[in-house]
């Protein structure tokens, strides 16, 4: 996306918006999708953040990449409704019995085949709280770097990287779980 753009979706060039929206579309529906479950919620969405990627767009600076600051918009608006919601987005589990509700990669991964693998950690990731799904789809999913992370969360580089660990923890943790229980069957 290039600086040009801007001023032409200001003007309202719908061929430049649908464009943006086209580019990003797939950004924004993972950031929401890795913080909201309700389908219906996650759609509504997703069109509200191109309403305020359009009504901020006179605001971006260009001092961060395009998608970046579109992810910041997806991320916030996804934790806004969740605290609408009243839905808590930092009750980490600490306890052992409450980690098992969450999941991982592990060494025995070799025995499910690539793509039921796939499916198997997406599934787990789904299970991990907003903000660690949100962190692990950022950085494994979208390919972005810490900074990035920072940025759109606006949470310290330490959080992030710690709930990266923890996440994958986690995740660690319910894979050889499961694959224990599959090869029990």
């Amino acid at each position: 996306m290039t600086g040009l753009l801007s001023p032409q979706i200001l003007s309202g060039d719908k061929q430049a918006f649908r464009a943006l929206i086209k580019q990003n579309e797939r950004l924004v529906g993972h950031m929401v999708g890795r913080l909201i479950d309700r389908n219906e919620d996650r759609e509504e969405l997703c069109q509200d953040v191109f309403m305020k990627v359009y009504e901020k767009l006179g605001e971006f600076t260009f001092q961060s990449k395009l998608s970046t600051w579109v992810a910041t918009i997806a991320y916030r608006q996804g934790i806004n409704h969740l605290r609408k919601r009243k839905i808590a987005i930092s009750d980490l589990p600490e306890e052992e019995s409450k980690i098992e509700r969450f999941i991982a990669i592990d060494d025995a991964s070799e025995a499910l085949a690539d793509q039921q693998l796939d499916e198997m950690v997406f599934a787990f990731i789904e299970k991990l709280p907003p903000q660690y799904k949100a962190i692990v789809t950022l950085y494994h999913v979208q390919e972005m770097s810490y900074p990035e992370i920072v940025e759109i969360t606006g949470l310290p580089e330490g959080t992030v990287k710690n709930y990266l660990f923890r996440a994958r923890q986690l995740l660690k943790e319910q894979v050889k779980k499961y694959l224990g229980k599959e090869v029990e069957l």
